[in-house]
């Protein structure tokens, strides 16, 4: 795949990321587009990542490029194959693959000789200062920080002493290797930064070969460089890093990639911080990382999300310089809207009431073919079984209505849907006076489609047939927090503002052929939402998960100030 011609630009519609890509291959400071995504497996991936996969990847597809993966495993404490293998199966899942596969821990061997050439060079140091003690020495926003006692040793004694802590002769946290920059600088990055720490702890894949380990700012920009990366992109929290970035590979004068932040993904009613997504997993807040509330990419796959939805979502935000919270609602509305074009249609009612057709001719059953899809003309149809006996939404009765309520009422009609018009005269109550069963006739010449009479009427619902029905467990998720910005809380903790309503735990009664799905497939269920069958389901236990409602219902909630 070529790439486009750089003088195209003025003619396309760029963000400032293609924009700098084109420049400089224009400049020919690099020959083409070679991209990474350096996850560190210490938790499974959420939205956010999704976001900067779909960027990284798409970028080099489009200009003819490659785009790695790489592990960033240099914290054995935190890290571990279970999550190595969750990115990649994300990664796959989300439609992508990498054209190389690298990890950290590859590069610990040459890391470990380019922080001897430093060494050799006067650039680093070996320090002796406690984890306290440094941050006290490094002053803050408005102090310069202050030089370490160990600042000037020698570079014999550095090599020495950090031999020695490769070999394990001294304990956790006593010693640190440091780069030698300049503790006035107003960039607190630069002020002598840690390049290693002593940790004793079996690493997944070098086992107990190491006990010291390179820290982020250290190995990121060097694995860039070893594998002749050509554009770094990151998210805006690493701009003020780039100074060390630029400051190691300049002085160790090795290959040097170029680094572009971009805005990270925020979102409303959710976090996106590893570790409390760990806390919610670990505290048993949620069912675990593939809990349909998280937004771990495992958790809205398993809720229903398509790659397709996640990836036109990411298309849709865009990347911006400037870091902004977007709203959930584009998120629901992406997998809306690719649902709405290729999921089959079934019926189900979630809060059943019976109703009768007191009319309708004993034992009799009529099969009514029902459109499985109105937005694919190659959907095709299915046969419903229909009599006299049925079950519909609750919601959808009213004894007394309001004049524009065009449901079913008593002395009131509707339509059936697929089926006929029905007249409600009575209902049946029980002792506490609650409906229990709504009273009908059926008029014959109503029924849907055949064209046989001209009444009219403006509602239309769903029901199933009693004998017919299949009863079915349906998990109705929410939004896992009731405020926008639950990281944001001035009082108590994001905890306190999970919604006790985010998993509603129901029966429904659902249409026989909804029987057939296996776990994965999503489905409309007519007026309801979009669902999918979980992976709980069993042979004479299936389970449904709520993706989304057909609409905002949030957004109408928050207008009318019933939401905090």
């Amino acid at each position: 795949m070529s790439a486009p011609d750089p003088a195209a630009a003025s003619s396309e519609k760029l963000n400032f990321i293609e924009t700098a890509i084109r420049q400089d291959l224009a400049k020919g400071r690099f020959t083409g587009v070679l991209t990474r995504f350096p996850p560190e497996p210490n938790g499974y991936l959420h939205i956010g990542h999704a976001k900067s996969i779909c960027l990284n990847f798409s970028l080099a597809e489009k200009y003819g490029g490659t785009c790695n993966l790489r592990l960033d495993d240099t914290n054995p404490v935190k890290e571990d194959t279970e999550y190595v293998d969750s990115i990649m199966n994300d990664i796959r899942w989300l439609g992508f693959d990498w054209n190389n596969l690298h990890y950290a821990s590859d590069y610990f061997e040459q890391l470990y000789q380019w922080a001897l050439q430093l060494i050799r060079d006067g650039k680093a140091f070996v320090c002796d200062l406690s984890v306290d003690q440094t941050r006290q020495y490094r002053g803050s926003v408005t102090e310069p920080g202050r030089n370490s006692p160990y600042r000037n040793r020698k570079p014999d004694e550095n090599l020495d002493l950090f031999q020695r802590m490769r070999d394990g002769e001294f304990p956790d946290g006593t010693r640190t290797l440091r780069a030698k920059i300049d503790m006035g600088s107003p960039n607190l990055n630069l002020r002598d930064p840690v390049m290693y720490r002593i940790l004793h702890a079996t690493h997944h894949r070098t086992g107990n070969q190491w006990c010291i380990y390179p820290m982020y700012d250290w190995a990121h920009g060097q694995s860039d460089s070893l594998e002749n990366i050509s554009f770094s992109i990151c998210t805006l929290e690493f701009e003020n890093h780039r100074p060390l970035y630029d400051w190691f590979c300049e002085n160790l004068g090795i290959h040097h990639p170029r680094q572009i932040e971009f805005a990270r993904l925020n979102m409303t009613y959710t976090v996106m911080s590893k570790r409390k997504l760990l806390q919610l997993v670990t505290e048993k807040h949620v069912s675990g990382w593939d809990d349909p509330r998280m937004p771990t990419i495992v958790g809205l796959r398993r809720r229903g999300y398509t790659p397709e939805s996640i990836r036109a979502f990411c298309e849709d935000i865009g990347v911006a310089k400037f870091n902004s919270t977007i709203d959930m609602v584009k998120l629901e509305n992406s997998i809306r809207n690719h649902l709405n074009a290729i999921v089959e249609r079934r019926m189900a009612v979630l809060d059943p009431v019976k109703l009768t057709i007191t009319n309708w001719p004993a034992d009799k059953t009529e099969m009514l073919q029902a459109i499985n899809n109105p937005e694919d003309p190659a959907g095709g149809t299915r046969m419903v079984p229909f009599d006299g006996s049925l079950w519909i939404e609750r919601e959808d009765f009213r004894e007394e209505a309001p004049r524009k309520y065009f449901r079913l009422k008593k002395g009131g009609a509707v339509r059936l849907r697929y089926g006929y018009i029905i007249d409600c005269y009575d209902v049946v109550k029980d002792d506490q006076g609650n409906v229990v069963e709504i009273l009908c006739h059926y008029d014959p010449s109503t029924h849907s489609g055949q064209g046989q009479s001209s009444r009219k009427c403006k509602g239309t619902i769903h029901w199933v047939s009693r004998k017919h029905a299949r009863e079915v467990e349906v998990r109705l998720y929410d939004r896992l927090f009731t405020v926008e910005k639950p990281e944001a809380t001035n009082e108590g903790t994001f905890l306190d503002c999970l919604n006790p309503d985010s998993l509603v735990v129901s029966t429904a009664f659902v249409e026989p052929s909804l029987l057939d799905f296996p776990p994965g497939t999503a489905v409309q269920f007519e007026r309801q939402g979009y669902f999918c069958v979980d992976r709980d389901t069993r042979p004479g236990s299936h389970v449904f998960n709520r993706t989304v409602g057909l609409r905002d219902s949030w957004g109408k909630l928050e207008a009318k100030g019933k939401v905090d």
